[in-house]
């Protein structure tokens, strides 16, 4: 039987498809986007590491041409996301340097959003994801159908628990997650748009490459053309016309010499070492990658799982069904990089575009008690998370109750937390509306399709915007070099270039961008007056270091983090 054939699983009528309304979907998109972006300083550890790195190309201390890895800190060598940032320094536009370095960040993240629908939309517009036809009509109009998995699917996104904190860091990981969406959506929407989806190709194929991911650009693009190529879903309702199968052949050759342009592009650049060559994750890494799939694209997972169980008599068949063959692949591909990479969650970050349509297609299939179990389940964990973050703001601000200000000033000494009216005013705001949303749910049975991912998106975002109100201040604490910086400037209050030795490039750009201090390379001289060496494992001094020409001042670290350290030494 072919797949044409194949009862659809989706039972859907019209009724079931209202649009999510518009304001409310935007409004939790707004929010979950800026929240993290705004009023804080830059996070250890990639975080700054890249901010330093944009500030050394803006000042003309690194070279346009030559891609950086920084060290550790991040996962590839890359160009684009580098280029972006420093460009933003170069006319910050009258912002502060921080802020506008941001904002090209901040419509990245929105432009994974807006092609994470359109992909979820053309997808669900496929021949064979249409749900069922009913006797006497009724069912699910196509376009209404596709707009609502979409909604779906974009909930399904933001729901996840791992988009938080790394898509709103300054990093590429952030510019790899937006171009891979963008592709994502150029391959949906190929058979039904022409130069739309050929600008989002080519646009979504050479960032992955210069934003460190050549390789799964390469693997992206042959992927794209095999599944396009054997798709004939559309040839059927032309009647296999030849023009449309000449047309689809062209496309796939097309796709394939777009890769083979970014894979000699990765060449030229010498951006392929970093990700070929990887260490193959065995033995006791296995249980910390499981525990990395549960928790990062939850609750994604289970029903992207469900999906393909439901579905997998069009998974299997023969022809090719495009709204699971393309997002499945995508998957796959990230899954086996994710298993084979040391940057794991940077790099299953990039699954989530693809994971969501897969999530959004188990929603016409779920039964009522399955749908309710998800709700309660997702009313409780978020309800939960919600008054915990309240109850320890409150201890933190009026010292009652007094269990949770103690834990704090263990895990974080010196800390002071100071109020602020516009976070609180967010924050309730923010509380106000779950409220309303659980209001909405449990007051009443809904029927839309998309009602099973209204809980758990808007509660991902109330947590989300809760930590970056209400815990904001104890985050830039114990996350940001700030504290750090300031013991430093107390030390070297007299004038003269500072030396590093073995000091991390994080803390390094810290020292530049937050002190404004001149540190200098890691080449010692007889001219500088100070010294910044490394601590050794036990926070000694260093074994290399000539006590007969420096003197050592001050072991320096992290108050809340031990590891982030250094000595401050002056030449005798």
């Amino acid at each position: 039987m072919s797949a044409a054939n194949q009862p659809t699983p989706a039972i859907v009528a019209q009724s079931a498809v209202r649009r999510l309304p518009r304001y409310a979907l935007l409004l939790m998109c707004l929010a979950y986007v800026l929240a993290g972006f705004i009023g804080r300083n830059a996070w250890k550890t990639e975080d700054m590491a890249a901010l330093g790195y944009m500030a050394d190309l803006a000042h003309g201390s690194a070279a346009w041409n030559t891609p950086s890895a920084l060290g550790s800190t991040t996962e590839s060598l890359a160009f684009l996301p580098y280029w972006i940032g420093a460009g933003m320094l170069l006319e910050p536009l009258g912002l502060p340097p921080d802020f506008a370095v941001r904002i090209p960040f901040i419509l990245l993240l929105g432009l994974a959003m807006v092609a994470t629908w359109y992909g979820t939309y053309c997808l669900a517009r496929s021949p064979r994801a249409q749900p069922v036809a009913f006797a006497f009509g009724g069912e699910a109009m196509p376009k209404d159908y596709a707009r609502a998995l979409a909604d779906g699917g974009l909930l399904a996104f933001i729901s996840c628990l791992g988009l938080a904190q790394l898509a709103h860091e300054t990093t590429p990981a952030l510019a790899q997650l937006s171009f891979a969406a963008l592709f994502f959506y150029a391959i949906a929407a190929l058979p039904y748009r022409r130069y739309t989806p050929t600008l989002a190709a080519i646009i979504g194929q050479l960032g992955l490459t210069l934003s460190g991911a050549p390789a799964l650009a390469l693997l992206f693009g042959l992927g794209s053309a095999v599944i396009h190529y054997l798709d004939q879903s559309l040839d059927e309702q032309h009647n296999g016309t030849q023009p449309r199968k000449e047309r689809r052949a062209m496309q796939s050759l097309a796709l394939v010499a777009l890769s083979c342009i970014a894979a000699g592009i990765a060449y030229a650049l010498n951006l392929w070492r970093w990700k070929i060559v990887t260490p193959f994750a065995i033995g006791a890494e296995l249980n910390d990658f499981s525990q990395l799939l549960a928790w990062f694209i939850w609750p994604a997972w289970p029903l992207a799982l469900w999906t393909l169980w439901i579905w997998r008599k069009h998974l299997f068949s023969r022809e090719v069904s495009r709204h699971l063959t393309w997002p499945g692949y995508l998957c796959c591909v990230i899954l086996l990089a994710t298993f084979a990479t040391d940057s794991s969650d940077r790099t299953l970050l990039l699954a989530l575009p693809a994971l969501a349509p897969l999530a959004a297609f188990a929603l016409p299939t779920l039964k009522r008690q399955v749908s309710a179990l998800i709700d309660w389940f997702t009313l409780l964990f978020f309800s939960g998370c919600g008054i915990i973050i309240w109850v320890v703001w409150c201890s933190m601000l009026t010292g009652y109750p007094q269990q949770p200000a103690s834990n704090v000033l263990r895990l974080a000494p010196g800390f002071a937390y100071t109020f602020s009216v516009a976070a609180f005013s967010i924050a309730l705001a923010a509380t106000l509306a779950w409220a309303y949303l659980v209001r909405w749910r449990v007051g009443k049975h809904r029927s839309v399709i998309w009602k099973s991912l209204a809980l758990p998106a808007g509660g991902a975002t109330l947590c989300w915007v809760l930590l970056m109100t209400l815990w904001l201040p104890l985050l830039d604490y114990t996350q940001s070099y700030l504290p750090l910086v300031q013991g430093t400037k107390q030390i070297i209050n007299t004038p003269g270039c500072i030396q590093t030795q073995q000091v991390a490039q994080d803390i390094q750009a810290a020292l530049r961008w937050y002190g404004k201090l001149p540190l200098q390379n890691e080449a010692i001289t007889a001219d500088c007056p100070w010294l910044l060496a490394k601590s050794d494992s036990d926070l000694k001094l260093p074994a290399s270091i000539d006590t007969s020409v420096w003197h050592a001042l001050q072991h320096v670290q992290h108050p809340a983090d031990s590891k982030k350290s250094f000595w401050i030494l002056q030449r005798q």
